[in-house]
């Protein structure tokens, strides 16, 4: 067996599906990675397991790679099915219950039961308990665990629950292990062992990023506890949990604004659920303290609710010094003008805003389709041909030109192969720390030389995971099209829009995009068309976004469907 000090990737990577043990090579690169070079961001006694885990026999490692890989941690013996493990599979089993791996026969609640046996079985094991609360032989699943649960609290090995079932039932131990392996390594929670899987089916690509022992998502292990304690107050606010019970575990705050960001969507959260269920001070202290971008918009309005105009007024004037986004600033615009009468003050004055171009289709649509589609096809014409491409074209082609600054490995950014994007992406200093960069990309808007690199990057980069480019969207045809049509200058102030304020103007562009070709004005070759159907409205997102394209005179209108009475 290859020395546990040895057995780690320089390069984490994937298993061939060739190797019938794909899994547990996938699930000990990830346990080696993190205990080589996250060592010191575990206990000895985190240490000491993963190095006797290492040293299990291989049909042990195995299964217990299967068993990390599944959902929940108690399992029926008898359903296991992995013959490439080599050995029997209750061998195994016994290997890790004699090293406490996993518990054999464990005490365990009614409802555990109904999750793990069929219906059959149960009905079998429990007839003197449906008889007994008076439930028809052929209760339904459901029934039988809304009316036995509450009778039975206890828990139970299950040969004393089902004492004529064959079965073994064993339990996974140290969960909590594997998750913050998983974590450690990821980042998040959110991404899983199948991750690896997924690249050698073909179904995700990755760009290539360089890693080192620099290359890790967190610096102390006080971050890496934070984490899981808001992740688990996330799951318990998830399944129903009051938010008041809640509230006093989850953590203080502190100097890491990654992990403050995270508190700060647990706090928003936890606010809209206190505030749903009738506890408006909670709700208004929990939005107080969340930095999330939405909550203050949130605590005003309820002050507003509670008749509380003074203090709404209050923090509303010192918001607009400095608003979180652009949505903010238009929802503190209306709540102010809205106080402004309830307290008898002055309105807050408004700049002009710009006229944006309108103008209304009347339409048959017998086959029920989206207005966007119906007014691509009514508008499209031989050589005027017209794309829905919404958020996906300008974003597209603004991570095709910026790939090398949306993809360069600074530290903190990447810390394993399965990244689609910096995990700083939204982070306030990520264009500062690539500031030479970017300007670098959006240099080559003053000659032709963007569209090489546009083209090229599509050639080499094609199908790789990327926060801007929709490949499927993308294809060569739209690409030409744009690149023929759309000024570099108007490209370049929409990037640098976008640069402004990555998280909220990659969203809000127009659906439809009309090329063209043959326009003698250079400027004119294309039209953005926002559509919109009976009854909808433009959202301030979208707004901000028309309003900027007619201040820097790139073409854009508005489009107002109305179905015809047939």
């Amino acid at each position: 067996m290859t020395p546990v000090s040895t057995r780690h990737s320089t390069v984490p990577g994937t298993a061939g599906l060739d190797n019938p043990l794909y899994y547990l090579e996938n699930f000990e690169t990830v346990v080696c990675w993190v205990r080589h070079y996250h060592s010191d961001l575990l206990t000895a006694d985190e240490t000491r397991q993963i190095d006797g885990l290492l040293n299990l026999d291989t049909p042990a490692r195995a299964l217990l790679a299967r068993m990390v890989m599944r959902t929940g941690e108690l399992f029926r013996v008898e359903k296991f099915n992995y013959p490439e493990i080599g050995v029997p599979v209750k061998e195994a089993v016994s290997v890790l219950a004699a090293n406490g791996w996993v518990e054999d026969n464990p005490s365990i609640p009614l409802k555990e039961l109904f999750r793990l046996f069929t219906l059959a079985e149960l009905r079998a094991a429990l007839a003197d308990e449906i008889s007994a609360a008076g439930l028809p032989a052929t209760a339904a699943k459901g029934l039988l665990k809304d009316t036995l649960i509450p009778l039975h609290p206890d828990t139970a090995p299950v040969d004393l629950w089902l004492p004529d079932v064959s079965t073994q039932l064993i339990r996974l131990n140290h969960m909590a292990l594997f998750d913050r392996l998983r974590l450690m390594f990821f980042g998040n929670l959110r991404q899983s062992w199948s991750d690896f899987v997924l690249v050698e089916l073909g179904h995700q690509q990755y760009e290539q990023i360089p890693l080192s022992a620099e290359s890790r998502a967190f610096d102390e292990r006080d971050d890496v506890d934070r984490y899981l304690v808001m992740h688990r107050c996330r799951e318990r606010l998830d399944q129903g949990e009051a938010p008041e019970t809640l509230w006093q575990d989850i953590p203080t705050a502190n100097e890491n604004a990654w992990l403050e960001s995270r508190r700060g969507r647990l706090l928003f959260e936890l606010g809209k659920l206190a505030e749903r269920g009738g506890n408006t001070e909670l709700a208004l202290k929990a939005y107080r303290l969340s930095g999330h971008r939405e909550s203050r918009l949130r605590q005003l309005r309820l002050l507003e609710r509670l008749k509380q105009h003074h203090e709404a007024w209050k923090i509303a004037l010192a918001a607009t010094a400095e608003p979180r986004f652009g949505a903010e600033e238009r929802g503190l615009e209306r709540i102010l003008t809205r106080l402004a009468k309830k307290l008898g003050e002055a309105s807050p004055q408004q700049g002009e805003r710009p006229q944006l171009t309108a103008f209304t289709l009347e339409l048959d649509n017998p086959d029920g389709h989206s207005v966007e589609w119906a007014a691509m096809q009514h508008l499209t014409e031989p050589d005027k041909p017209v794309a829905y491409v919404e958020n996906t074209l300008i974003n597209g082609l603004f991570g095709l030109l910026c790939w090398p600054a949306l993809f360069e490995p600074l530290p903190g950014a990447f810390f394993h192969p399965f990244h689609t994007g910096p995990v700083d992406l939204y982070r306030e200093d990520f264009v500062e720390r690539r500031q030479a960069l970017f300007d670098d990309c959006l240099g080559t808007l003053t000659s032709d030389d963007y569209k090489t690199r546009i083209r090229d990057t599509w050639q080499r980069k094609h199908g790789i995971a990327s926060p801007f480019v929709i490949w499927p969207i993308l294809s060569e045809e739209m690409l030409e099209l744009a690149l023929a049509c759309i000024p570099a200058q108007h490209l370049e102030l929409m990037f640098r829009r976008l640069l402004g304020n990555l998280r909220e103007h990659r969203s809000g562009f127009p659906d439809l995009i009309r090329f063209r070709p043959d326009h003698s004005d250079p400027n004119r070759r294309y039209e953005m068309i926002e559509v919109k159907g009976p009854g909808d409205r433009l959202q301030d997102h979208q707004t901000r976004w028309l309003e900027f394209c007619v201040d820097h005179d790139i073409p854009i209108s508005v489009c107002y469907v109305r179905w015809t009475d047939r």
